[in-house]
């Protein structure tokens, strides 16, 4: 049995997923930093200069939760439809749309499916233009497009179709080298007539008699066959059909484009009379040969309707801003490896989704007393078998930010496997600094940091803003190590494909 995921169902998902940001009970997302350890092919596989591709499995979730360094809440003001970025380029040959792409009728790049061809590009104003008719399949020549009409232009030896433009800051949010973000641009939105024909597909052939005619489309549009549907300009030069662009009187084209097409024929040799007896009759074309003029039938509701779907727009794009240290819950002081997204966590020893637009993800200990300073990402232990990795020291706030990963070495005994969460007064040592620190043991104390951002500890310990393994991580990449500085913003774009 052989079967297909269409391009309307990856729209589909991908438009359910935008509007979960937005829906009267909308989900929550946030992406999340983490690893701070080195990528290890004991542990977690690759390495730092060649990191693995994340399994899709249910311990690597939970491991995931174990190394989050912090996360930070997606707004719908950081998402965006998206696409495979095509940059305009003089003398580049590009595709144009066709109806009927396939393994047995390809573009001219040899794609197979519409959304894989090269059929659009965005120039260096930031304005998309659909291609409509390549001349034959030639290279573009011509000066970079700058027109906004809503209807078909020739412009380079082609014929293009405006579909939207961006602004300077969506460019700047939003584009990567490969992709682009996308949206629909009301005007053209309205102007957009379902089922018009708006392009051809002509075999020149040979043998008719020059001149210029007219002939109906016939199909299932409406009006179709009358002077009120759609009509083919036809020219014949030299005993062929002249096969391209929009200049009047030189080329084959569409004098009228009707309406409600969704499929059509040109019938060379039909002889119709058209009640305009300033337009011939095809009939009149000859007795040629190998000439056809093919319809190219325009998408659901007209070209222009939707930039989104008529492009391919089922990938949706997050970028989010780390910003420093966000308010002292994101450290500057070590690097991450991962980035992800998860779904409605809640908030530590909660049920409730959490809201806040930031979380901290370590553990943290404040220590009454400490000796020496403790380096990041080395092992910590106490006398009772807890171990860890450090993430972050603050000396001045006697506070240690720290890890307890399920595998390796950080966070489960090395004597029996088990896991064992730091607590009491048992002094805590750093295995490679030596430097030592004895928790705090007041019952509850609030440490102002230096964002004015507040951590209570609890007997000395305080946990991590979300709960560990609640909500759904739906989203997990490996990257190489990306070190912070307390100068330092990341602008952080994750492209989801559906």
């Amino acid at each position: 049995m052989s079967a297909i995921i269409t391009e309307k169902f990856r729209a589909h998902n991908a438009t359910n997923f935008f509007e979960s940001f937005t829906e009267s009970s909308p989900n929550t997302y946030y992406l999340f930093i983490g690893k701070a350890t080195p990528f290890t092919t004991g542990t977690s596989g690759g390495s730092d200069s060649s990191p693995s591709t994340p399994s899709d499995s249910v311990s690597r979730e939970f491991y995931n939760w174990d190394s989050m360094i912090a996360a930070k809440k997606v707004p719908v003001t950081d998402i965006t439809f998206a696409l495979p970025r095509r940059d305009w380029s003089n003398g580049t040959t590009y595709d144009m749309y066709k109806d009927n792409i396939s393994s047995s009728s390809t573009a001219t790049s040899g794609a197979t499916n519409l959304f894989d061809s090269s059929y659009y590009f965005i120039t260096s104003d930031f304005r998309a233009y659909k291609v409509l008719d390549n001349n034959g399949g030639t290279a573009y020549s011509g000066s970079e497009p700058t027109s906004t009409s809503t209807s078909p232009f020739a412009l380079g030896g082609y014929v293009l179709k405006y579909m939207y433009d961006l602004t300077a800051s969506e460019g700047a949010k939003f584009l990567t080298t490969d992709y682009m973000p996308v949206s629909n641009d009301s005007t053209v939105t309205n102007a957009a007539t379902d089922g018009k024909i708006e392009s051809l597909s002509i075999t020149a052939g040979s043998g008719y008699t020059d001149g210029t005619y007219y002939a109906a489309v016939y199909g299932d549009g409406t009006s179709q066959g009358t002077s009120s549907g759609a009509i083919v300009r036809i020219t014949v030069t030299s005993g062929s059909i002249v096969s391209f662009g929009l200049t009047a009187g030189t080329n084959t084209t569409i004098h009228a484009g009707g309406a409600g097409y969704t499929f059509g024929t040109v019938n060379l040799g039909s002889g119709f009379t058209f009640s305009d007896a300033a337009l011939s009759s095809a009939s009149g074309i000859g007795s040629g040969s190998g000439g056809a003029v093919g319809i190219i039938i325009s998408p659901k509701n007209g070209h222009g309707h939707s930039a989104i779907k008529e492009l391919g727009g089922h990938y949706v794009l997050t970028a989010t801003t780390l910003t420093q240290d966000e308010g002292d819950d994101v450290t500057t002081a070590n690097d991450f490896r991962e980035v992800g997204l998860v779904i409605d966590p809640t908030t530590y020893g909660s049920s409730t989704v959490a809201s806040a637009s930031t979380a901290r993800m370590t553990y943290a200990v404040k220590f009454s007393s400490a000796s020496g300073t403790f380096d990041a990402d080395e092992k910590i232990s106490n006398a009772a078998g807890a171990c860890g990795k450090v993430v972050e020291y603050d000396a001045t706030n006697n506070i240690l930010y720290y890890h307890q990963e399920r595998f390796g070495d950080y966070g489960t005994s090395s004597t029996t496997g088990g896991y064992l969460a730091f607590s009491g007064t048992g002094t805590i040592t750093g295995g490679t600094s030596s430097a030592t620190g004895t928790p705090s043991t007041t019952a509850s104390e609030t440490v102002t940091l230096i964002n004015n951002n507040t951590i209570t500890f609890t007997s000395g310990y305080a946990n991590p803003e979300l709960q560990p393994d609640s909500g759904e991580i739906i989203y997990i990449e490996n990257r190489k190590p990306i070190q912070r500085a307390s100068d330092q913003t990341e602008d952080i774009k994750l492209i989801i494909e559906f």
